[in-house]
C-alpha cells in the first residue's frame, strides 16, 4: 500500500533519510528528533545536508 499524501510521504522520507545518515555516522538515532532545531543530531545533519547542497551548487558550477 503506497502513500497517497504527499506530506506524509516527505515526512517518512526524511524520517528514512535521517535514519540512514545516523546509521552511517555512528550517531544515536532517535526519531522524536527529527524536525527538532535544538537537538544536536538533528543540527549535524541539517548542516551535512546544507554542506552537500553547496557541494552540488560548486559542481553545476564547474561544469557549467
Amino acid at each position: 500500500m503506497a502513500i497517497t499524501n504527499p506530506v506524509v510521504n516527505k515526512v517518512f522520507n526524511d524520517l528514512e533519510a535521517y535514519r540512514d545518515y545516523c546509521r552511517f555516522e555512528g550517531k544515536v538515532f532517535n526519531e522524536a528528533a527529527l524536525y527538532k532545531k535544538d537537538d544536536r543530531n538533528w543540527q549535524a545533519y541539517q548542516k551535512y545536508l546544507g554542506w552537500l547542497r553547496a557541494k552540488a551548487r560548486v559542481k553545476g558550477r564547474n561544469n557549467a
